[in-house]
């Protein structure tokens, strides 16, 4: 079952489960972003859309996914 929500000016975040929220949150939440050394292609987080990777967006995502966190449990 998939997670989603509306948010930053209509589009929709999504996730799979509480790991892959982790995940998002993880990355979102990160003030410095580095890339690691993946053997064999790209990550999940580099294959994020950039409204997702816009610090603009950081603060209305955490609370979305922090909203879609809490209605798992």
């Amino acid at each position: 079952m998939w997670l989603k929500a509306q948010c930053c000016g209509g589009h929709t975040l999504w996730a799979f489960n509480r790991t892959h929220l982790d995940i998002l949150s993880g990355y979102i939440g990160a003030r410095l972003r580095e890339r690691g050394a993946e053997p064999g292609g790209m990550t999940l987080v580099a294959r994020l859309p950039n409204w997702i990777k816009a610090a603009d967006n950081r603060d209305e995502l955490l609370r979305v996914i922090s909203r879609l966190s809490a209605s798992i449990d």
